[in-house]
């Protein structure tokens, strides 16, 4: 079973303001710079959807009302799912803040599977308010794209042994590994239909997309041995720097506190995790160690959290003797797709930050960094110009 809560963050709002039910509605950035976090069924009417600049949303849709949206609000209202789901499935996964999968196996023998998937949806949406799909199959992949099929705010089952032909009509879209360049690689090839990917030879699509080729097309005959994973949370992530030599360089404190961020914000979005707190910790030249903790909203953009990291560091620091060692530590860890804050960053950031993990997940994290956290540098023609050994 995959289930999906319907454009969550404008759900959530709407509980709190019926206001809202029934318009165009917009979560996300008020500048014009912003982008669309989430909008409602009412909105993508108009052709707006999420991600989009948050100027063209409203040039596509003009009278939408603009909300700014609250990440700890939706967290909230995420973990009261959750514990709903808890309390009733054996094995569940919870693939991002709306986002669950269910292994129901085994159920069909005492209650039978679409009976208790039925139940589990009017109860959630009974004891929350908000509207939720599902979809249910013998696999992960046949099930997402059922849920996409039912919304909004409905429910399909696949029946096993039927998922080629549930699948064939629909466009290659809906799969789930298909991005924007096979998408449009695909196209290309004259090929639009998930059908059309069926009736092609594995060896074909490995020959023009390599391995992710091969999954694209075992998906698109129905095919997805992969496991629900319970979700485990691990605890936290911590990176800690010992000077050689005791320090008050804010420069270099600065630097640091960059550099360490931006390793483990990295590290967030590599595991599809969020934190909800951060914790600093500075132990001086006397070994006098002091720290202090922020809790905040979900998040893996270093944007966001650089700016809280030196907000602590200011009120932590207030006197001037030499610092031996700093240290950054998330904690409070969740699963969580979102990969940046879409309420505070532009398009701009997205992009940049998609494209920064992307070469690091490639090549090495160490390829690509910001300037401020290059451990050496020499100026050379007016660039900076890494010294490697």
């Amino acid at each position: 079973m995959h289930c999906d809560l319907d454009s969550f963050f404008v759900s959530v709002e709407r509980l709190l303001n019926s206001d809202l039910n029934g318009k165009p509605v917009l979560i996300g950035g008020s500048s014009d710079r912003g982008v669309v976090a989430s909008c409602s069924y009412e909105a993508r009417q108009f052709g707006v959807h999420s991600a989009m600049p948050m100027r063209m949303a409203r040039q596509l849709c003009p009278d939408a009302v603009l909300v700014r949206g609250d990440h700890d609000l939706y967290s909230k209202y995420s973990g009261l799912v959750t514990s709903i789901i808890e309390e009733e499935a054996p094995t569940i996964e919870k693939a991002s803040i709306d986002e669950h999968y269910l292994d129901i196996t085994g159920m069909d023998k005492f209650f039978g599977c679409w009976k208790w998937t039925r139940e589990l949806r009017q109860r959630i949406m009974k004891e929350t308010g908000l509207p939720i799909s599902f979809g249910l199959s013998p696999n992960k992949t046949v099930s997402k794209i059922a849920t996409g099929q039912a919304k909004p705010c409905g429910e399909l089952k696949v029946d096993n042994g039927t998922e080629k032909g549930f699948l064939a009509p629909l466009s290659i879209r809906k799969i789930p590994m298909v991005g924007k360049q096979s998408y449009t690689l695909l196209r290309n090839m004259g090929i639009s239909k998930i059908q059309t990917l069926q009736e092609m030879e594995v060896f074909t699509m490995q020959r023009v997309l390599g391995e992710n080729g091969v999954s694209i097309w075992k998906k698109a005959n129905g095919i997805d041995t992969s496991p629900v994973v319970p979700f485990s949370e691990q605890k936290s992530m911590s990176k800690e720097t010992t000077y050689q030599q005791d320090t008050i360089d804010m420069a270099l404190l600065k630097k640091t506190l960059y550099a360490m961020v931006d390793a483990l914000a990295f590290d967030l979005r590599k595991e599809k995790k969020l934190t909800g707190c951060i914790t600093l910790k500075i132990r001086y030249s006397n070994f006098d160690t002091h720290t202090q903790q922020l809790r905040i909203p979900y998040t893996n953009s270093d944007k966001v959290i650089i700016e809280k990291v030196l907000e602590l560091f200011k009120k932590l620091y207030s006197r001037r003797m030499l610092i031996r060692l700093i240290g950054i530590k998330f904690s409070n860890l969740i699963y969580g797709s979102y990969q940046v804050d879409l309420f505070n960053d532009t398009l701009e950031d997205i992009s940049l930050m998609d494209a920064m993990d992307s070469i690091r997940k490639r090549y090495g994290a160490s390829l690509i960094m910001k300037g401020i956290c290059l451990p050496e540098t020499a100026e050379k023609g007016g660039r900076n110009v890494v010294k490697r050994p």
